[in-house]
Parts: structure tokens; C-alpha cells; sequence
């Protein structure tokens, strides 16, 4: 059984996060975070150090559920080029079969990209490294070898991409004009989808 102050912290922390979601970081107030936690402001200072540290717990909260899939897929550098691919985009689609927590992390996400926060800034600057390495690390096996530490940026960028924009719009394209019915087996077919564009975009003559 969890102790009552770390019960209060969770409790901040989920209350954080709808709050967040719905309102972005700063829509959500400290009084409403509170008040949805049925805690006090002094919690938040003595768990988190006050609001960017809340909301700081709460990005590394998201970052880690959607880079799950990444970690389930194994280590991609021991698979051939195609199966490491595939995996790859796999792993970046996984969160169209999620609700409830990963849909709240994808609308702060979403906020994020409408107005930045300076928190969100730091921390891709400290967390996303290690993850975009992981992709430009890919990309490069099917990238010419004379291709420039630049072009394997980019190369990777567009992949993530491809991915994001039907995690990031999920909502819209389940509706009118779209209506994609999003189960397991479409998110199959995507990532066979986009799993074959991406091998004949970046395999192309040096």
C-alpha cells in the first residue's frame, strides 16, 4: 500500500496530466492541478519544486510511454536493415492502438507544438538525443555512405514524420472525409505501408 505522501504525489501527477492535456502547460493552473488532487499548493513545491518541475515529471512520464515501443522492439542494429525498419515504424505507430493515458501524453504533445514551452525545450535537449541517434543510426544503412551527417538528419526527421502525422491527427482521420476504421490490422497494413515508401525513398543511386 502506497504511503499518503506518495499517494499525494501520484495523485498530482495524474491530475497534472488531464489538466495539462486539456488546457496546456499554461492554461493549467496550480490552484486546478490542486484542486483536481484534492491536495495543496505546498505538495506540488515539496514533490516537484512548483510547476516546471510538475510538469517536468509529467513530459518524462510521456516521453518514456511513447518510447516504449522503441525498447520492445529490440536492439534494431542486430536485425537486417528491412526488419529493423519495419520495427521501427511499428514502434512509432503503437500509440494509435493506445487511450486513456497516451492519447492525454499526445494532446500535451499536441499543445506543445501550438505554443513551446521553455520546459519542453530543456528537455528535448537532455532526453531526445539518445532516441534521435537511434534513428539516424538506422536511416544510415540504407543512405548512400557518402551521405553527410545533415542528410542522415533530415532522412531521419522525414521518417519520424511519416509516422507522427497519423499518430498526432488519429482523432480527425477517424472521422469525415477520412473515416479510417484504426484496429490492429490497419496499423499493420500502415507500417507495411510506410515501411515500403520508406525503403524506396531512401534506397536511391549515390
Amino acid at each position: 500500500m502506497a504511503s499518503p505522501s506518495a499517494a499525494t504525489r501520484q495523485s498530482l501527477l495524474k491530475a497534472a496530466t488531464t489538466l495539462f492535456a486539456e488546457h496546456g502547460y499554461d492554461g493549467a493552473s496550480v490552484r486546478a492541478i490542486v484542486a483536481r488532487a484534492r491536495a495543496n499548493q505546498a505538495a506540488i513545491n515539496y514533490h516537484f519544486g512548483g510547476k516546471e518541475g510538475l510538469y517536468l515529471e509529467v513530459l518524462k512520464a510521456a516521453f518514456e510511454a511513447f518510447t516504449r515501443g522503441d525498447r520492445e522492439a529490440g536492439r534494431l542494429e542486430e536485425l537486417s536493415p528491412e526488419e529493423a525498419l519495419r520495427r521501427f515504424i511499428r514502434a512509432q505507430l503503437r500509440p494509435l492502438l493506445s487511450r486513456d493515458e497516451l492519447s492525454r501524453y499526445l494532446q500535451i504533445f499536441t499543445w506543445e507544438s501550438v505554443r513551446p514551452s521553455k520546459v519542453l525545450r530543456q528537455f528535448m535537449v537532455d532526453k531526445a538525443a539518445p532516441f534521435m541517434s537511434s534513428a539516424i543510426a538506422l536511416v544510415r544503412r540504407f543512405l548512400p555512405p557518402a551521405s553527410s551527417d545533415h542528410e542522415a538528419m533530415c532522412a531521419a526527421i522525414w521518417l519520424l514524420g511519416q509516422c507522427s502525422v497519423f499518430v498526432r491527427n488519429r482523432a480527425h482521420f477517424t472521422q469525415a472525409p477520412f473515416e479510417l476504421k484504426i484496429d490492429e490490422a490497419f496499423v499493420d497494413w500502415l507500417t507495411d505501408l510506410l515501411t515500403g515508401l520508406a525503403l524506396r525513398g531512401l534506397r536511391r543511386e549515390a
